[in-house]
């Protein structure tokens, strides 16, 4: 199977057997240089580097928020780096504001969305801010996305071991599952349906293919989730590969 193949049968077994999951973990090496030492080092040093050589864009990307949204320009919310320990991600910000927020985006908060915070979030230019995430050790650029501390509380088993592995700006489940999420979230109307819909679908085979990426992780697998995850920001190459027709 590869890595875009078959996704929506997996989705369809709402199982979420805690077993199975720890057994896709067993095998997992903590110890290896590359994952204690090596991985921090190539965050630090990148970081430094895109920073440097986006600092332009994103005081372009700020200027126009504040013309366009007024403020404020940074969107800081609560993640968790492990259980029990929270921290504030920052993105600049693409919805209106609310008084109360929480849980996954569905189709209930697509209202919000404004037009430039719409190119933000396609072109991933919003997520630029959590370079200084990475430069202080919250967050590396290959990892598990940030989970809520609600999704973090609600199994704490599970993520203690998922984020064994630095939360990422990418990661595996981002870069093969976003747009199946899409779509499951793009058909909830309330607040309640979108929640049931991420708990059922979407969070347990995101989970799997998290730890998929714990036993697999390597400077190559890093480089090639990077890789792809640049390539699918270019209009018309963030689809699926279509599966070939036997002959």
């Amino acid at each position: 199977m590869t890595l875009y193949q078959n996704w929506d049968k997996i989705e369809t077994d709402r199982r979420f057997a805690e077993a199975e999951l720890w057994g896709l973990d067993s095998q997992a090496a903590d110890h290896s240089f590359y994952r204690q030492y090596g991985k921090r080092v190539v965050d630090i040093v990148l970081a430094v580097v895109l920073l440097a050589l986006l600092s332009l864009p994103m005081l372009l990307v700020a200027g126009l928020l504040l013309v366009m949204q007024g403020r404020p320009l940074i969107y800081s919310g609560s993640r968790m780096k492990a259980p029990g320990q929270p921290f504030q991600q920052y993105k600049f910000r693409t919805m209106i504001r609310v008084d109360k927020d929480s849980g996954a985006t569905g189709a209930h908060k697509h209202w919000r969305i404004t037009p430039l915070g719409r190119f933000l979030r396609r072109t991933r230019l919003d997520e630029l801010p959590q370079l200084f995430n990475i430069l202080v050790g919250d967050m590396s650029f290959v990892g598990p996305r940030p989970p809520l501390p609600e999704y973090v509380e609600r199994f704490p088993s599970l993520y203690s071991t998922v984020l064994r592995a630095r939360p990422g700006v990418t990661g595996l489940a981002t870069l093969i599952y976003h747009r199946h999420e899409d779509r499951i979230m793009a058909q909830c109307d309330t607040a309640e349906e979108t929640d049931r819909a991420y708990y059922a679908r979407c969070l347990p085979t995101k989970l799997r293919i998290e730890l998929v990426y714990r036993r697999a992780a390597s400077p190559l697998l890093d480089l090639w989730i990077m890789w792809k995850t640049f390539i699918a920001l270019i209009p018309g190459h963030d689809h699926p590969r279509k599966k070939r027709r036997a002959k």
